[in-house]
């Protein structure tokens, strides 16, 4: 008796990762063109930055998507992707940290310390960004075999402490405009997708298979 096809077989086939790949470096070719072509607005430069940060919070939201989705929807496949997907979060948010040490701070060491200092969450998106690096740093199989299985998961479970620092870093952010729709739309999303986590909800979602 032939097998069923494996859901999600797609993800598997060879072109599947390089057009993903391909997807993910679509937002940075999108504001590379609109920075070349004078449409990022009046002061493309914050445009710029806001614009990376962004995407840093959609990426990290589309990483931690992968396992639920993986889950209730049986696509088993899609766990090769996770490692790609939280390396470009740490692409945008490092991309994000460069455009604000360059445009804002003139890449100061000095002015870059006095401005973590003096805005609370500037030193919150650094903390960020340093867990975010760790994480990049030891996401590959090397240092899987060097810090052991169990070692490197409690390690990595540093993401679920990310995603409310990221959050505080943008609601700090935009409460200088008192504008928090876009930071409620995110605390929702990464809400869900850290409660999804949760052992009641894993079985909620292998049930749904």
């Amino acid at each position: 008796m032939a097998r069923a096809p494996q859901r999600g077989a797609w993800l598997l086939r060879p072109w599947a990762k390089p057009l993903v790949f391909a997807l993910c470096l679509a937002p940075l070719a999108w504001l590379v063109f609109g920075a070349a072509a004078d449409r990022l607005g009046a002061n493309p430069a914050e445009a710029l930055i806001r614009a990376l940060g962004d995407w840093t919070l959609r990426f990290l939201c589309i990483t931690l998507a992968v396992t639920p989705l993986r889950l209730a929807a049986g696509l088993a496949p899609l766990a090769r992707y996770r490692r790609m997907l939280g390396l470009f979060t740490f692409f945008y948010a490092l991309l994000h940290l460069l455009a604000y040490a360059g445009f804002d701070m003139g890449l100061d060491a000095q002015e870059i310390a006095r401005d973590v200092a003096k805005r609370p969450f500037i030193l919150v998106g650094m903390l960020t960004f340093a867990l975010l690096l760790i994480l990049a740093a030891t996401s590959f199989n090397a240092a899987v075999r060097w810090l052991g299985g169990r070692r490197w998961q409690r390690l990595h479970r540093g993401v679920y402490a990310v995603a409310p620092l990221a959050l505080l870093h943008f609601w700090w952010m935009r409460a200088g405009k008192n504008d928090f729709a876009e930071v409620l739309v995110y605390a929702a999303i990464l809400g869900a997708l850290l409660l999804s986590r949760l052992p009641p909800m894993r079985r909620i979602l292998l049930h749904k298979q």
